[in-house]
């Protein structure tokens, strides 16, 4: 498929769709056979509007369409130990149960946190687009977004910081999170055999 190819609003929708189960799937295989840590396949390339490469790589999460449950479970498993091994056992049980099983509960729109003083996050916002570029075992998905910063009080910031915080105790003061929304009429997969 080329890039320049613009999806009819049923093919795009079906596009979102395997997107977002690949991402389900890939995630939880990562959270049952790699203790959490992030695979390639939810570590795109970030490539500006025009192809120049950004970063080689963000991780970046999927969050749920009505993420409440999930910003109060990860809070919750902060803020009720100070043992960080413990912290992060019980956000992986979480996580590998069912978290990703229904693909249909997540929205499409990813987020990625980023240090206060980024220069990629601020070279984001001022773009106001991006493409990322993921790729893993035989598939690989272009998908141009546009990107805005989510205010603290946002769901989608919420469900990303305390996400994050499961794993890093010790995340820096001023965080920031972005968005990233998909535009799934301009995006494309591509499988290689």
């Amino acid at each position: 498929m080329s890039e320049k190819t613009v999806l009819i609003e049923p093919a795009a929708e079906a596009l979102r769709d395997r997107f977002i189960g690949w991402q389900c799937r890939l995630r939880q295989m990562a959270v049952r056979e790699a203790g959490g840590k992030p695979s390639a396949g939810m570590r795109p390339q970030v490539l500006s509007p025009v192809g120049d490469e950004l970063a080689a790589a963000i991780t970046v999460l999927i969050v749920p369409a009505d993420p409440g449950d999930s910003v109060q479970l990860f809070r919750y498993q902060v803020l009720r130990t100070e043992d960080p091994v413990e912290r992060y056992d019980k956000g992986l049980e979480f996580l590998a149960a069912n978290y990703f099983q229904q693909p249909r509960e997540f929205s499409d729109v990813m987020t990625a946190l980023f240090a206060a003083n980024s220069e990629l996050a601020d070279q984001l916002l001022k773009l106001g687009q991006c493409r990322l570029i993921f790729e893993q075992y035989n598939q690989s998905y272009r998908v141009p977004c546009s990107v805005v910063q989510f205010a603290q009080d946002d769901p989608h910031f919420q469900a990303t910081f305390w996400h994050n915080r499961l794993n890093n105790p010790n995340l820096p003061a001023g965080v920031r999170v972005l968005g990233f929304e998909p535009d799934w009429r301009h995006a494309s997969v591509h499988d290689s055999k």
